[in-house]
């Protein structure tokens, strides 16, 4: 089967230059990195947690807790005027 490839240009060259060396085409020469590649066990990729970024005692009694979403509304905008 045919494909294409986009292979960066210095690693094209080291492989071409190999292939001559070893005599042999450049297209064994893929095929045998794949191979390799593909014999080898596959490593499962860890799953991504992000870092723990807690402020404060999770333990703490939370201050806002009691508050109404109006108290909380004036908290955050510190008293400016809604439009």
């Amino acid at each position: 089967m045919k494909t294409t490839l986009e292979i960066q240009d210095a690693l094209l060259l080291r492989a071409k230059r190999l292939a001559k060396r070893s005599g042999k085409p450049l297209r064994a020469l893929v095929e045998e990195g794949l191979q390799l590649v593909l014999a080898r066990p596959v490593q499962p990729s860890k799953s991504y947690e992000p870092p723990d970024r807690s402020v404060g005692d999770p333990t703490a009694v939370n201050p806002l807790e009691n508050w109404s979403w109006q108290d909380l509304r004036d908290e955050i905008y510190g008293g400016l005027e809604r439009k």
